[in-house]
């Protein structure tokens, strides 16, 4: 009995052990170690992410600038995927490499090997297709869709921008953002991201062995609704930009057209441009690539970031400044001939008529006497610093030399010397008004965006103010002064009444001076050439008008660098921009061919001659 007894107790014992260590098994599987559990929860369950649309872009028209079109990305979890893989077989249903498969799922695994991450993404709706039909033989990877935008003017580049993935930086200072988000890198996309990016939902889905869906889990109850984003409608005219487009391909340089009443961008143009649905989709990177090392620049946006001296276009500024100042009256006389000194220091000139009044040195475009206008400005006061700053402050009034406050990211601000860099590079008080004498042609040290030029005129065609410029016109239906309070107006400092003498003489410019070239049958342009010398190369043509002349709708600004003269090319430039933009036709065909054919970019051979500035 007691062996029988004995035998009892061990065997008990026996059994006892063994289920503590089951037990121990259990807690151990169950509640301390997840491998287990994130296992079966992938064999359920799937979190399928679902983007949402991001908002639409039209014109202010109503014409579609960027829509969405479907596309795929291939999700893959790491810990599910089997030792006998066919690795060959999914690279060629890919069509990529073994090692580009390498390098993809090790980038998983080191992310998790329990959790979904992004194999491939932005997949076509085409390739799509093809991969479905085979995707239930690879365990371990899935689809969720998002979406791609799609530009079908094919225009706007630099203005619209580009969507781009969440690099760490982002994800790391905002929470929002995740590993396979977009956000918006550039233009319009960036800066009004908020607007159009919407709000991510997701989708808990119950799967088989094969890696199928089986409908929602516990009917939806943990899914969350993706929001779509905002529309947007901007206050470009797509036809406008494309024509203007058109006029500077082959050619370096920027259009900057406004509506004077409102502020509101009519065009943005900025040559070289690149089409931008090259920085869409799988082929973004290698096309980003190729676009960043063209040294034609076609990334850069001329338009916010490129700063030239305004060169004689600036001469209607210091004479509004002049008459403010009341150093010049319209009918003041200075005289001019070529090889002018002024204290040793020569100015050379256009030949035409001496003395000059105001109204014919715009007309002729007379370096001299704005030299003279220039120095009255500056020593009528006690020291150059004070005639500085005072002259300083209307310039920078005008928008110029700091930036505009246009709704897009990456503007630079230009630059008009304070007194305190001509102190360190003449020393204090060794330099009066003939030092920098060079600023009352618009040379020397300005430094201006096309931009900042555009807003400049704009103010000029308003008499004395500009409205901050913006390109948003419409958030969802909604003006978008209810969302921006920085769009205001802006006074100059310059009374209205002495607008109308250079106003005047801008028309004359176009009617009989250097700017004929923009000459509209039966339209009142009112203009003001410009070359900009360049250091660097032959010299820029610039030019900058507005129209009509009384309730103006449109002012715009044109560089063409290595244009010469800006009666030369963008003179023409401008004037069929405001006939195309006021009358939907163009009546000088001649013109517009040569613009059209025009090319700058290759070997051009530079021609005498007598057209002036």
């Amino acid at each position: 009995m007691r062996q029988y007894e004995s035998r009892r107790i061990v065997i008990g014992a026996i059994f006892l052990i063994v289920g503590i260590i089951f037990l121990i098994r259990l807690f151990y599987v169950q509640v301390i170690d997840s491998h287990y559990k994130l296992d079966a929860t992938n064999n359920v369950l799937r979190t399928v992410v679902k983007y949402p649309a991001r908002g639409l872009i039209y014109d202010r028209n109503g014409t579609l600038l960027v829509y969405n079109e479907a596309a795929y990305d291939l999700m893959v979890v790491p810990k599910a995927i089997e030792e006998d893989f066919d690795t060959a077989g999914f690279c060629a249903l890919l069509e990529i490499t073994k090692e580009g498969f390498d390098q993809r799922f090790n980038r998983a695994k080191n992310y998790s090997r329990y959790k979904a991450s992004i194999f491939e993404k932005e997949i076509s709706a085409r390739s799509y297709a093809k991969i479905q039909e085979q995707l239930f033989n690879y365990p371990g990877f899935f689809v969720q869709t998002r979406t791609l935008r799609t530009y079908p003017k094919r225009t706007a580049a630099h203005l619209v921008g580009y969507v781009g993935e969440a690099n760490s930086k982002i994800i790391e200072n905002n929470s929002y953002y995740k590993s396979g988000d977009n956000i918006g890198i550039s233009g319009i996309e960036k800066h009004y991201e908020k607007v159009l990016r919407g709000k991510r939902g997701q989708e808990v889905q119950m799967v088989d062995v094969f890696n199928r869906p089986k409908g929602k889990f516990q009917d939806g109850a943990f899914d969350a609704t993706a929001v779509s984003g905002s529309n947007l409608k901007l206050t470009i005219d797509a036809d406008l930009q494309a024509y203007g487009e058109k006029l500077m391909q082959n050619k370096k340089g920027s259009i900057v057209a406004i509506d004077p009443s409102t502020g509101e961008i009519l065009a943005l143009i900025s040559m070289p441009t690149y089409d931008p649905n090259l920085l869409v989709g799988r082929q973004r990177s290698k096309n980003y690539g190729v676009l960043s090392q063209d040294t034609l620049k076609p990334l850069f946006n001329r338009a916010l970031m490129a700063k030239y001296p305004p060169g004689s276009t600036f001469k209607s500024i210091n004479a509004l400044i002049g008459l403010q100042e009341q150093v010049l009256t319209p009918s003041m006389l200075y005289s001019c001939y070529r090889g002018y000194s002024f204290s040793g220091r020569k100015m050379g000139c256009h030949v035409h008529s001496s003395p000059v009044n105001l109204e014919f040195s715009i007309q002729t475009s007379c370096n001299a006497y704005y030299c003279n206008v220039f120095r009255s400005i500056i020593d009528n006061y006690h020291t150059a610093e004070e005639g500085y700053n005072v002259w300083r402050n209307y310039v920078t009034n005008f928008g110029l030399g700091k930036k505009t406050g246009i709704d897009l990211p990456n503007e630079l601000s230009g630059f008009v010397p304070k007194t305190d860099y001509y102190d360190r590079y003449y020393l204090k008080g060794k330099w009066h008004s003939t030092t920098i004498l060079s600023l009352a042609i618009g040379q020397g040290e300005l430094g201006f965006t096309p931009m900042q030029m555009a807003n400049m005129v704009t103010a000029i065609a308003n008499r004395g103010y500009y409205i901050t410029p913006h390109i948003a016109k419409e958030i969802n239906g909604q003006p978008i002064a209810e969302f921006d309070s920085t769009i205001v107006r802006n006074e100059t400092g310059i009374e209205a009444k002495y607008f109308n003498e250079v106003v005047e003489a801008m028309y004359k410019v176009v009617e009989k001076g250097t700017g004929t070239s923009a000459k509209i049958d039966s339209l009142q342009v009112c203009g003001k050439t410009g070359t900009v010398q360049n250091p660097h190369g032959d010299d820029h043509s610039t030019f900058i008008a507005f129209a009509p002349k009384e309730n103006p709708k449109i002012a715009l600004s044109v560089y063409v660098e290595n244009g010469y003269w800006g009666s030369r090319w963008a003179a023409p430039i401008a004037g069929l921009m405001i006939e195309q933009y006021l009358r939907d036709t163009i009546t000088r065909p001649h013109i517009e061919k040569r613009m059209l054919e025009g090319n700058l970019i290759g070997t051009v051979p530079k021609i005498a001659s007598n057209e002036g500035e």
